[in-house]
């Protein structure tokens, strides 16, 4: 059974971070039960609803998570339970020798601009939640029926959204990409596709992969400004950072040759601006930009403002988690309050609700293994009831609660439902997975 097999824990959120723990755990503590709770019936978190639909291979990850819990009898899936709305963190405390907090950072950061709250502004959580069909924003509704949006930033996930706005139904034949998104899209009027960086080529944050799928979109054109791009890489960069930075350059350098309206859209890359408001009535008309310029690794405003007309703005500047009540919230920087990963007496915090909305999905099995160690050694005094406590609560609450193997079988309706090539047709929202889900009973 191994050396922890009297003791229990419960890992909220099923995405990255958290998979990450019950790893370490598996390793680190043999025998130590595991539960995994997700307020969702499918598991893995943005790994199914942040990543592209278009980027099947980095969503592959998963096959490694779900061998965690296909193989290992102490470890468990408890989907379509909900701490907050169907257990509070207390409850899960008297259960568990340790619960470990690591639910994402799902909500999307604010510009804190004039005009914000106008219709046809969406965050990129909201955005690609929807193109995801994740069941919290199936009814965004974008109207892309205009001929400008706006995207702000310039890291992956922006460029995920213009990807994403740019391909055709043939580009995306091999994706999971809802239906009612991908008809939204091919159908818009839309044209141009602004994106706009507040610093310069040289910090930009994409990575260089992400960028040159930019320069070979079957119906959009990619630009960029040449006269805004350097000669040359600056002399106190390490060279390490060059070899990075230098090729990023070289892919700007590539787009900066193609032509506006060449193709059926067109994206805009833009540098050195950054937003100040976002213009017209009730709906969006346009945005305020304000030109910037970079000094000694700082960005500074320049006073010069000009506008740009568009309908649709997609802020992809990160995101934050938000406070469920009996957990300690630092509200400003949007993350659980911990030190150095313990919250508070037998509670812990893992993943971007830990440190943030920052790195790759790599990034998070070091932290992730760093908090298991810090549990592990807390363990002490009599063990607490764990896993059958959790069914007793769950079947006195009247809670479907989803087990691995419920969305094993949700998984294979979603596949089967789709058309070759795509690999799956998901379920847009909870009470589908349900139905599908009771259905084969």
């Amino acid at each position: 059974m191994g050396e922890f097999s009297n003791r229990s824990v419960a890992i909220v959120g099923s995405g990255p971070g958290g998979m990450y723990v019950a790893q370490a755990l598996l390793e680190k503590a043999p025998g130590c039960r595991v539960d995994i709770i997700d307020r969702l019936p499918s598991p893995f978190g943005l790994i199914r609803g942040g990543v592209a639909p278009d980027h099947q291979k980095t969503k592959r990850v998963d096959q490694k998570y779900a061998q965690s819990i296909t193989e290992n009898e102490s470890v468990r899936y408890v989907g379509n339970v909900a701490l907050g709305r169907d257990v509070g963190l207390d409850e899960l405390n008297q259960i568990y020798d340790a619960v470990v907090l690591a639910y994402g950072a799902p909500y999307d950061n604010k510009l804190g601009i004039p005009g914000e709250d106008k219709e046809n502004v969406y965050g990129s959580n909201a955005f690609v939640g929807w193109y995801n069909c994740h069941p919290d924003f199936k009814d965004l509704g974008p109207n892309l029926e205009i001929g400008n949006a706006a995207v702000i930033g310039i890291g992956n996930v922006a460029i995920d959204v213009a990807r994403v706005l740019s391909r055709t139904p043939a580009e995306m034949s091999t994706t999971d990409i809802a239906d009612y998104a991908m008809d939204s899209i091919e159908a818009a009027s839309l044209k141009n596709i602004y994106m706009f960086a507040r610093r310069g080529p040289l910090e930009a944050a994409c990575t260089n992969n992400e960028l040159k799928e930019m320069g070979v979109l079957e119906a959009a054109t990619t630009v960029v400004d040449p006269s805004v791009l350097p000669a040359e890489m600056p002399e106190e960069m390490d060279d390490r950072e060059k070899k990075v930075r230098a090729r990023i350059v070289d892919t700007f350098k590539e787009l900066s040759q193609a032509k506006a309206g060449e193709k059926r859209r067109t994206v805009h890359i833009e540098f050195f601006a950054s937003p100040t408001e976002i213009l017209g009535g009730d709906k969006v008309e346009g945005i305020r930009m304000e030109r910037t310029k970079v000094e000694n690794g700082r960005c500074i405003s320049t006073g010069e403002t000009f506008d740009i007309p568009c309908e649709m703005v997609i802020t992809c500047i990160g995101s934050r988690a938000e406070p469920i009540e009996g957990i300690p919230f630092n509200d400003r920087s949007g993350i659980v309050e911990h030190e150095e990963g313990r919250v508070s007496p037998g509670v812990y915090a893992a993943g971007w609700v830990k440190r943030g909305a920052t790195g790759t999905i790599g990034t998070n099995r070091l932290d992730s293994y760093a908090v298991t160690d810090l549990l592990i050694s807390d363990f002490a005094g009599d063990p607490m009831p764990g896993p059958n406590a959790m069914d007793s609560l769950v079947c006195d609450r009247d809670l479907q609660a989803v087990s691995f193997e419920d969305w094993l079988v949700i998984k294979d309706l979603e596949e089967k439902a789709a058309i070759e090539p795509s690999p799956r047709k998901k379920f847009c929202t909870v009470e589908s997975m349900l139905e599908g889900l009771n259905a084969t009973r």
